[in-house]
């Protein structure tokens, strides 16, 4: 069994629709991760990432942790937990400070900060995340660190990210009757583009499209920042509905025959090849089994996707994700896994389109290397990384000017064409 050797110990825990997985690894001096364990339980107390059963989701979770500390040799009190359920939003909170020409302090970038802090305004949701995105000097825009330089004007962009209450609250209480320390709830965008996302697709522009079992998560980084999500009510598990309503089969079996034979691109050869497809009923042990051909599979698999991709593609388009800086999309979570999905999306979307993947970390297993745990990797880096966050900044007293409310990405597409 691994052990840790006296780093900092960090566990994430993915709380899904279909799994429940959790992965406990060290912080070594160098800045590496190690993996010490991994565990992964079936999730029966989740639908559409929204807690549903109290105690089949504890109860999972309980399961999980319990695994992943036996093969880590080591017990933990404290997890970062994702949420992906439905409902999560973006907004941009404004702010800006005279400086007068004067050279920029980390005093003044706190005072600024400090100030941005009173201006999220929740309107009754609960605030996930409020992070510095996009500084600006005197209209200069897409500046990361402004420490050291002169300026008439500071200003930056707080990205917010809300939630509904509740569906948090939830997710909160079942993971603390686990006997669980809550180190903080990470959106679920935030952490898997730190996974499978790379510096340079950050920078350029690239839309990041999480497609979970019940959820499918729409972000949009550029200049290396998440500047804007929507939370779409889909995700793969409604392909494997669609599968066992066409065939008349279980859930269970539709979700198999759909990992082992599905496809999202056809062949020829897809009318010739036989699939066994169990029947709903198994009372009767002489029941006959209906025989498809892969091709029936595959119709039905694509009709859903041409649906989700075309709901995919309206979204980007009322992000302002289009363009010269709309061309890539990174397809991941565990619906990312279908196979011939990058080709089909990449026609759909009229992007290029690859599956992402976590970045690769020592001893992290194979089984876990998959696009459907990048959300878990990514909650990992997301803990090391020390992410500033506006609300643990006491409030400032400092008077400010809150600029007028307006997309940040369409300011910044601004720049970009621009040359700033």
């Amino acid at each position: 069994m691994a052990q840790a050797n006296g780093g900092r110990i960090i566990t994430a825990l993915d709380v899904g629709t279909w799994k429940v997985s959790a992965l406990i690894a060290e912080l070594q001096d160098n800045g590496e991760m190690q993996v010490l364990g991994t565990g992964q339980r079936e999730s029966r107390g989740v639908k559409r990432g929204y807690v549903a059963d109290m105690d089949a989701t504890e109860k999972a979770i309980r399961e999980t942790v319990e695994q992943a500390e036996r093969i880590a040799g080591t017990n933990i009190e404290d997890v970062w937990v994702n949420f992906s359920a439905g409902g999560l939003a973006s907004d941009i909170a404004p702010v800006e400070v005279e400086l007068a020409g004067h050279r920029i302090e980390q005093s003044d970038i706190d005072e600024l900060l400090s100030a941005g802090r009173g201006l999220l305004h929740p309107d009754g949701r609960m605030i996930l995340h409020a992070q510095p995105t996009l500084y600006t000097l005197d209209g200069l825009n897409g500046v990361k660190n402004p420490l050291g330089l002169h300026a008439d004007t500071l200003s930056v962009d707080i990205h917010v990210v809300l939630a509904d209450g509740s569906p948090v609250r939830n997710l909160d209480l079942c993971v603390r009757r686990a006997h669980l320390e809550v180190k903080s709830i990470v959106a679920a965008p935030v952490a898997t583009g730190l996974s499978c996302l790379s510096d340079e697709e950050r920078e350029l522009g690239v839309a990041l499209v999480e497609m979970g079992a019940g959820v499918t998560n729409v972000s949009l980084f550029i200049g290396g920042m998440l500047v804007g999500l929507t939370s779409l009510p889909f995700g793969a598990s409604d392909i494997t509905d669609d599968i066992a309503s066409a065939f008349a089969t279980k859930r269970e079996h539709a979700e198999r025959i759909k990992c082992f034979f599905g496809s999202a691109t056809a062949s020829p050869r897809d009318n010739h090849d036989m699939i066994d497809m169990p029947p709903m009923s198994e009372d009767d042990g002489g029941a006959d089994v209906n025989r498809i051909t892969r091709a029936q599979l595959i119709a039905v698999i694509r009709q859903r996707l041409d649906h989700m991709m075309g709901e995919i593609a309206r979204t980007l388009k009322d992000m302002g994700f289009t363009g010269p800086v709309g061309r890539q999309a990174v397809l991941t979570g565990g619906g990312a896994e279908l196979k011939g999905l990058a080709d089909f999306a990449q026609g759909a979307l009229g992007r290029a389109v690859r599956i992402g993947r976590p970045r690769r970390m020592a001893g992290l297993p194979d089984a876990h290397s998959g696009p459907g745990f990048s959300t878990l990797a990514g909650l990992v880096h997301y803990a090391a990384s020390d992410p500033v966050d506006l609300r643990t900044i006491a409030p400032s007293h400092q008077i400010v000017t809150s600029a007028a409310r307006g997309g940040v990405l369409q300011r910044f597409l601004k720049a970009f064409r621009t040359g700033y």
